[in-house]
């Protein structure tokens, strides 16, 4: 397609042609932040010219200062900034929908066939591809994070405290504390590395692969300039304008559906119910996940895995393969927890009915906070145009969550060389893939898909001669 002129006038979009495109989006999002971040800026950005860059990069900036899933809060944003609550409510839950569904059916297969020997097959090439995932995670946020020594001890703090048994919340709770008292010390934050002070940024396993005018493939100078539907100078929308009430009430609202979902299955079921129970642990999830998906899925595990019960550390493993092989926020792989634990007691009387409930339970507490985040602090965003300091905690939480994630890659690891537990033989082939694996993702940079794909075919031919 050619580069729009910059005479062109911007396509003015209808509401039906923005709910097309936003489900169109939640199909075909694979690739994790990055490449749902590139892809949503290459539609709105470049080719359809929706929103303009800077008001796209301003609305991302909020978004990755948020906990949660920052490509799923950017749809909200951006259908909210176009046609208010309503296209924030739709663009959010488009962007979701399409890998829930998926998630539930391939979650149904997995109770149904994973126990069969083709599908362990399956699931023996894809563990140790899940487990490099993670290492590349730790290593590539290690390299771009931690640049000063108390960053580095506070990883290695984070790691121990984990491998204690420490509530993950003091251990996030601690690193935020010390990044605080790190920025009011003279250089604290100074990457020595470099002469000035390293930019704020959003603590995200992703931070890096957010668009900015250096790192994203930014349409040609005459592009730039052609006009967007929702401009630089375009005039404030009536919806975007801020007002205390407006705060209050749309907090109000946020905080009221939460209430009353949770109470009314807490006056259904009871309040030590399997579903009260997944309620609210995912709402705390969902208000922790600075970081991304790889800094949450610790703390998820050792709740559900550890306290609850609902699944196994194996099956845990298995999820996060199944959900990085689908589109949507990788944080959707609570589905598949949810689906499991409801799949195990079933809840409601049947198994697979159970799962389904349990499975969209678990997505509405995890993904209702983005929603208030959005809707309630967007009309903020716009009308002050100001990014709050936060580098010094923030920077403190990475360093945390690196030590984090280093640790659930060990969980991973034990898991997929030592099936069988200690006393048994390792699994010098599922080792040897992970090697591999790792070194395919961060020495030769080959892509999530690939891997995926080699480690299944792997997993299959060794079906085949055993």
């Amino acid at each position: 397609m050619n580069a729009p002129q910059a005479s062109d006038a911007p396509e003015v979009p209808s509401f039906r042609a923005a709910i097309k495109f936003w489900f169109w989006l939640g199909c075909m999002s694979f690739g994790g932040p990055a490449g749902q971040i590139a892809l949503m800026h290459e539609e709105l950005v470049v080719r359809r010219r929706w929103i303009s860059e800077k008001r796209y990069l301003h609305a991302l900036n909020y978004c990755m200062l948020l906990p949660g899933p920052e490509a799923q809060q950017l749809a909200t944003y951006t259908g909210w900034l176009m046609y208010g609550t309503r296209g924030g409510i739709a663009a959010g839950a488009l962007f979701v929908l399409p890998s829930l569904v998926l998630l539930i059916v391939l979650s149904w297969a997995y109770t149904a066939w994973g126990q069969h020997p083709w599908g362990q097959a399956l699931l023996w090439g894809l563990k140790p591809a899940v487990t490099a995932l993670v290492l590349q995670a730790a290593h590539r946020l290690a390299m771009r994070n931690l640049k000063a020594r108390w960053l580095w001890a506070l990883a290695v703090l984070s790691l121990l405290g984990m491998l204690w048994g420490l509530p993950f919340v003091w251990i996030i709770a601690g690193a935020a504390a010390t990044g605080y008292y790190m920025s009011r010390q003279p250089s604290g934050l100074q990457d020595p590395a470099q002469a000035g002070p390293e930019p704020t940024r959003g603590a995200k396993a992703e931070q890096d692969t957010r668009p900015t005018e250096s790192n994203v493939t930014s349409p040609p100078q005459e592009t730039r300039a052609a006009p967007a539907w929702l401009d630089d100078d375009t005039p404030a929308l009536a919806h975007t304008h801020y007002s205390h009430p407006r705060l209050v009430r749309a907090l109000a609202w946020g905080v009221g559906l939460w209430a009353v979902t949770l109470g009314l299955i807490a006056l259904v079921f009871g309040l030590g119910h399997t579903l009260t129970l997944m309620g609210g642990f995912f709402t705390q999830a969902a208000l922790l996940t600075f970081g991304g998906a790889y800094a949450v899925l610790p703390f998820v595990t050792q709740t559900a895995v550890g306290q609850y019960g609902w699944l196994t550390a194996a099956q845990m493993m298995d999820g996060l393969a199944l959900g990085e092989s689908t589109p949507g926020p990788l944080i959707m792989v609570v589905a598949f927890v949810g689906f499991l634990g409801g799949h195990s007691q079933a809840l409601l009387g049947h198994p697979v009915l159970g799962g389904i409930v349990a499975a969209c339970v678990v997505t509405w507490f995890t993904f209702l906070p983005s929603f208030v985040f959005i809707l309630a602090g967007g009309p903020l965003v716009e009308s002050t145009r100001h990014m709050p300091s936060l580098a010094g905690p923030l920077r403190g939480i990475m360093a945390a969550v690196i030590g984090v994630i280093v640790h659930l890659a060990g969980v991973f690891a034990r898991q997929t060389w030592l099936p069988g537990g200690w006393h048994m033989l390792p699994d010098l082939g599922a080792f040897a893939l992970t090697l591999l694996a790792t070194w395919l993702l961060i020495r030769r940079q080959l892509s999530v898909f690939k891997l995926l794909g080699l480690c299944t075919a792997l997993g299959l031919v060794r079906q085949l001669l055993v």
